[in-house]
């Protein structure tokens, strides 16, 4: 930029010097009989000067300040007002090169579609604590209790929140790039032959906290409510998965017939716990949900739903041994960007501390507790 502005900068005296020869060499050479190249000096001296004049002005004095007025119009002010998918795919495109698989990136780190300006249609939460208890049943299984609490940048307009349960993998690694809907959560339980057990208990214990705009538009609270979700029919699933509507890659178009053993979708209608009130957005949430696990399965984990800045997540691991089965030890293991974990080691369930995270998490970012029976 420097190199450039001293380039111009000569350009601009070097004008001025040619038109003031051409000047000099005008006033100074008066022909006895008409000249037509003393004519063609006479009429070019001045364009030069010109150019030069305003050359050398636009560089010293109104070069930055347009450069700086420009960037201020055409940078926040005008992205602010296009579409954030837009505006990341073209981003990534010159990054990553252009590929249909960069859509999974920008659904990932929008949180959504983004497909209305200034970001209306995304879920993003800016304050989310996490907290994982678990609790023995018996020596071979045990209740995983998921309680995580979202408070959003922007209200989200619905008055539904969907709940998927599975216990195929695949579908696991997709629904939350596959989800039509902008308040969901996902629970995953390995072992197939609980799945139905896990759905159960998901159904009965799931309570729910919102903080909601009304059909005024005033802010309220309700209390934590435990009312059953609805089962969605299989017929209706492809309204909430895109992968039953349409391909995504690498899947192809799936059938809902295939998934009766390992899918189920659960939904709550959120003005029924809205003190009679009709829910026009959430503005934040809690919920609480129990699941029914293997013991011997080894681990336990949280992944964020949609970009959460999560603050903590706590674990309690006091209550799943219970009578004849031996001691565990524990291991806190984060997939994210950053968190406060200290050197890896094994602890006693006891010596489980917070997380400190203080950090963004985007889907597939997470935190496993792993476990395995005391040593020594």
């Amino acid at each position: 930029m420097a190199r450039r502005h001293r380039q111009a900068l000569a350009v601009a005296i070097l004008l001025v010097v040619v038109a003031a020869v051409d000047l000099t060499v005008v006033l100074l050479w008066q022909p006895t009989s008409r000249s037509v190249l003393h004519d063609v000096l006479v009429v070019l001296w001045p364009l030069p000067a010109l150019a030069g004049f305003l050359l050398g002005t636009y560089e010293l004095f109104l070069h930055q300040r347009l450069v700086s007025e420009l960037g201020r119009i055409s940078g926040p002010g005008i992205v602010e007002h296009l579409l954030p998918s837009e505006v990341l795919k073209a981003f990534l495109s010159r990054i990553y090169g252009t590929s249909q698989r960069n859509d999974d990136v920008v659904s990932g780190v929008l949180g959504g579609n983004g497909m209305r300006p200034k970001g209306d249609d995304l879920t993003i939460s800016t304050r989310t604590t996490v907290r994982l208890a678990l609790q023995g049943v018996d020596t071979k299984t045990y209740h995983l209790t998921t309680t995580q609490t979202h408070h959003f940048r922007h209200s989200v307009p619905v008055d539904r929140f969907v709940i998927f349960a599975t216990s195929n993998a695949t579908l696991r690694d997709t629904i939350s790039a596959a989800c039509r809907y902008p308040l969901f959560e996902l629970y995953f339980m390995p072992d197939a032959s609980l799945f139905l057990d896990s759905v159960d208990d998901i159904r009965d214990s799931t309570k729910i906290t919102i903080d909601y705009l009304d059909h005024d538009g005033q802010s309220r609270s309700a209390e934590p409510s435990q009312i059953p979700p609805i089962e969605v029919r299989f017929d209706q699933w492809a309204n909430y998965l895109t992968f039953f509507r349409e391909a995504m890659a690498p899947l192809p178009k799936l059938s809902p017939l295939d998934h009766m053993s390992d899918l189920r979708i659960l939904e709550c209608d959120l003005s029924g716990i809205a003190d009679d009130h009709v829910v026009r957005a959430i503005l934040g949430l809690t919920v609480s949900s129990r699941s029914l696990q293997r013991t011997n399965d080894g681990f336990a984990y949280w992944q964020s739903p949609y970009p959460s800045y999560v603050d903590t997540i706590s674990f309690d691991a006091t209550e799943l041994a219970v009578d004849h089965s031996p001691g565990h030890e524990f291991r806190i293991m984060p997939f994210t960007f950053r968190s406060g974990t200290e050197a890896a080691q094994w602890l006693r369930a006891d010596e489980l501390g917070d997380l400190d995270v203080r950090s963004w998490m985007l889907p597939g970012h997470g935190v496993a507790l792993l476990w395995r029976e005391a040593r020594g």
